[in-house]
């Protein structure tokens, strides 16, 4: 891994959901070395959470905080949105990260799975979103969706996550409209990057099908996300309302 600029985002502050495991630490990780300090946001992984903070603080004291809610209510995204900002009184970077994903076949779709799955990749990013619009504004700042490549290529026996995913696509770019010019939104779609937990993601028959639809061969690495996240938020000035697939090419 290339050494970040540790200067380069020096008294920025991101929020990250879904950051205590997963592509959302790795994320909080990278963005905590290039000089930010990060509030860390779970629901349920608060062990994982305080320990990921406790590490970063060992690093550089007071730079990691952990805000804990369940992103389905309305309210509690408004609540973790206040709470990032008043820690350090900015807030520089929203990261929209947490998911939820599983299938839900045609035919055997609730309404709780639907409400569910909408809840965790499209309204908490809207709501996120608008509590926090405010304080980016303000530092100039920005915001990043963790999308998917599914949001614009279907994925049999997906539908729901597929719509919230592409509901999510079209949230980037409006909101790229219309939070100009003080904020820039982007989104990144990632290919497959670590296998789903859950039914089927350790299916080896399922895994090489993957990878065979993929034109580079394998999957990526947490650390790929992560590193065109830095660029989207650090190296990319004149870059809004775009998605960047990091996908090995499976998108082709």
């Amino acid at each position: 891994m290339a050494e970040d600029n540790v200067a380069a985002l020096e008294g920025k502050t991101a929020l990250v959901t879904g950051g205590a495991r997963r592509i959302g630490a790795r994320i909080v990780q990278r963005l905590h070395a290039a000089g930010a300090r990060v509030v860390i946001h779970c629901r349920n992984s608060r062990s994982e959470a305080d320990a990921l903070a406790g590490e970063l603080n060992a690093r550089r004291p007071d730079s990691a905080r952990v805000v804990v809610g369940d992103l389905a209510a309305p309210a509690l995204c408004e609540q973790v949105g206040q709470s990032a900002v008043e820690i350090w009184g900015r807030l520089d970077l929203l990261v929209n990260n947490a998911s939820s994903f599983y299938p839900t076949p045609v035919g055997s779709i609730t309404a709780e799975q639907f409400d569910d799955l909408l809840a965790s990749n499209l309204r908490a990013p809207t709501f996120l979103a608008q509590a926090t619009a405010p304080a980016l504004r303000a530092s100039g700042g920005g915001i990043i969706n963790i999308a998917d490549i599914h949001g614009q290529r279907p994925l049999a026996n997906h539908p729901v996550y597929c719509a919230a995913k592409a509901g999510l696509i079209m949230l980037t770019r409006v909101l790229a409209r219309d939070l100009a010019p003080e904020v820039r939104v982007n989104a990144i779609a990632p290919g497959s990057i670590l296998w789903p937990e859950g039914p089927g993601g350790d299916d080896p028959a399922n895994q090489q099908a993957v990878l065979n639809a993929t034109p580079l061969g394998r999957q990526g690495d947490p650390d790929d996300i992560a590193g065109a996240l830095l660029y989207l938020a650090r190296d990319a000035p004149f870059v809004t309302g775009q998605v960047l697939a990091v996908d090995g090419g499976r998108g082709l």
